[in-house]
């Protein structure tokens, strides 16, 4: 078997012992001699495998029995309308802040459905830095604020949480979801596609505040309803079996690593290994985002050429580093260094990145 280094965007590199320890079990799910991908979904032993992953997340959260954990379908695209269809009653108005692609498309979904209005937007600066606090144009009867954690594909990350008053606070943080100490209380809803931090493509997580179930949805749509999950432990049609247990087990992986503090600390050493490349290559690797705004997620870089960045791809998978292209939309380098890729992965770029600037500089 070979063994690389997976920078991928999501789906994104999984920790090895889940893995391994999913395919000791993947014909015989603790020794029920059925797999758990034939098991029903209203089974004892999925049954508890659903509750556990909610309770690891509401424990890594330091959430309690005022927030809920749902498992959905549809990724995170289909939240940016079910926010809307859940929260944004008539009459009433949203703010969404644009801080990239994907808070611009959340934003159009919104609109499609009610007044949602911008109150900040760095796109002016093609999204190479996180608003200031003294840039938000917040409506005081805003029924919600819309925000993006982490934009994958310009390497912008929200380091400090915004202001937003009482307001309750909506955020996609599917690209940083538990990568590091979080205060979840801040928020009311939280969404995140399960498969670039703590699982497989599948699911989505939604965590939220029991507040936000007792008003009346605007949707009259069953399956559209936050509600109609939260009443059914996310079981009221057959949810994604095989990746809810997946995540179940990277929640657990997590704890074993030490919990979201030691996750937080080792994320910030991977960034560090490769922003410290870019920063003393003397410009032969050009950051897209401001210093101050930087992800550690998501680092975004330019070389003097595209040719140069096609070749960059093609040797660093030569050297076992795959996943590197940029966005389309973007082009140059990404490097996606998602909670299971190691410090080790990181610091073999960097030295990587040396070496090709030494000899194509």
């Amino acid at each position: 078997m070979t063994t690389v280094y997976n920078f991928n965007p999501g789906p994104a590199v999984l920790p090895r012992p889940v893995l391994e320890h999913v395919q000791r079990e993947l014909l015989d799910y603790q020794g029920g001699g059925l797999s758990i991908l034939e098991m029903s979904h209203r089974s004892r032993e999925y049954e508890a495998v659903n509750q556990s992953a909610e309770t690891r997340m509401k424990r890594l959260l330091g959430v309690g029995d005022d927030y809920r954990v749902l498992f959905v379908q549809g990724g995170a695209s289909t939240q940016f309308a079910m926010v809307p269809m859940n929260l944004l009653q008539p009459g009433t108005s949203a703010d969404y802040i644009l801080t990239g692609t994907w808070s611009e498309k959340a934003h159009e979904e919104a609109r499609k459905l009610g007044e949602a209005r911008v109150a900040a937007s760095t796109k002016a600066d093609k999204f190479r830095r996180i608003p200031d606090q003294s840039e938000l144009d917040l409506n005081p009867k805003a029924i919600y604020v819309h925000m993006t954690t982490n934009n994958t594909l310009f390497g912008t990350q929200w380091h400090v949480l915004p202001d937003v008053g009482d307001r309750p606070l909506v955020a996609d943080m599917s690209s940083d979801f538990l990568s590091r100490p979080l205060d979840a209380q801040r928020f009311a809803l939280i969404y995140a596609g399960a498969q670039k931090n703590i699982g497989p493509a599948g699911v989505t997580v939604v965590v939220i505040h029991s507040s936000l179930l007792e008003q009346k949805p605007v949707t009259p749509l069953t399956m559209f309803q936050y509600s109609t999950y939260a009443k059914n432990n996310s079981l009221y049609n057959t949810p994604p079996v095989f990746a809810v247990y997946m995540v179940d087990l990277v929640l657990q992986w997590i704890e074993d690593e030490g919990g979201l503090q030691a996750i937080g600390q080792r994320n910030i050493q991977k960034a560090a290994a490769v922003y410290n490349a870019v920063d003393r290559s003397g410009g032969f690797y050009r950051g897209h985002a401001e210093p101050a705004s930087r992800s550690q997620m998501n680092a975004t870089f330019r070389l003097p050429s595209e040719e140069l960045e096609k070749q960059f791809v093609r040797e660093a998978k030569a050297a076992g580093m795959v996943g590197l292209a940029g966005h389309r939309s973007v082009g140059g380098i990404r490097v996606s260094m998602y909670n299971a890729m190691s410090l080790e992965g990181c610091e073999t770029l960097a030295s990587f990145m040396d070496e090709f600037m030494q000899q194509n500089g």
